[in-house]
């Protein structure tokens, strides 16, 4: 039975495309909608978003990068933003696919830095244990992919047919709401929420979330953070000290998978702590990017 969830009145087509911003690609699964910018002949930089906020969450990231002359590309993961929402199961190898699909179809060589947030975390990791010869460098924010604590909501809305029903009743309050515990302090929410719900108009957003809920890899990637743990890689962590979302207490299981990763704690900020502090990311993503191939210490 498909379920048609309220409020989602448009269709990501044709038109829909050409009136919006940044560009477009078409994927095996469909299009993807990415931003490329900098000068190319460096290694590029791909920012992959989390679990529902699509690529304007990059904002100060993706303009203190190109500002810094790195190569950086920002995309929409499938279900999100202005990119498809392909009638599939959300899941780790779906995002793995786009990311590969898309770096190969941009034709940006064989090595990539990664950067994750939340559950794009989680997707830069597994991408990293699938295809360690694709990453020269990688860094995490606050990444997701061990398990968390899950509220009754949230487990109601697993399961099936009942769960379309409460994510359609509760979205507001389960997803837009609660952004603003993505922040420790909350002056931009409004604005951050009403970008936000540009994306919940096109048909299949819902649906996307509520698979990613389901098969995504929010708690499930504990064996490929250790897989990456045994790589000579150079590795960067980044996590809000306030963060709510993925409780900050859980960089020491990062940590314990990746020994030599290199970790930071921001001060003053949540779980998005690159948007509240850029002045204090950026400058640590810059220079974590930009030193030699060999890893201090090795």
């Amino acid at each position: 039975m498909v379920y048609h969830f309220h409020g989602e009145t448009l269709t990501l087509d044709k038109a829909a495309r050409s009136s919006s911003p940044g560009q477009f690609v078409q994927l095996s699964d469909g299009f993807t909608h990415y931003e490329l910018a900098g000068p190319e002949g460096s290694t590029p930089v791909v920012l992959i978003h989390g679990f529902s906020v699509p690529y304007f969450i990059w904002d100060p990231t993706f303009t203190g990068l190109v500002a810094a002359g790195f190569r950086v590309l920002r995309y929409d993961l499938f279900g999100r933003g202005y990119s498809d929402r392909p009638d599939v199961v959300y899941n780790q190898a779906l995002y793995e696919r786009q990311l590969l699909d898309l770096v190969n179809a941009l034709d940006l060589g064989t090595n990539i830095d990664l950067v994750g947030l939340s559950m794009g975390g989680a997707i830069a990791v597994g991408f990293t244990a699938q295809h360690p010869d694709r990453v020269r460098r990688l860094a995490m924010l606050g990444p997701a992919g061990f398990p968390l604590p899950k509220s009754l909501g949230v487990r109601l809305v697993r399961l099936p047919h009942l769960g379309e029903w409460l994510f359609d009743l509760l979205t507001e309050k389960l997803i837009v709401a609660g952004l603003a515990k993505d922040f420790y302090v909350r002056d931009k929410l409004p604005e951050f929420q009403e970008q936000y719900r540009v994306q919940m108009q096109y048909r299949g957003f819902r649906r996307a979330l509520l698979s990613t809920l389901r098969h995504g890899p929010i708690n499930t990637m504990a064996d490929a953070y250790r897989r990456v743990g045994q790589q000579d890689r150079p590795t960067l962590l980044i996590w809000g000290r306030y963060d709510q979302t993925v409780p900050f207490i859980i960089n020491e299981q990062v940590r314990a998978a990746i020994p030599h990763i290199e970790f930071h704690p921001i001060e003053n900020a949540g779980h998005i702590a690159h948007y509240e502090r850029p002045d204090v990311v950026n400058p640590m993503l810059i220079n974590f990017l930009s030193r030699s191939e060999k890893r201090e210490g090795k």
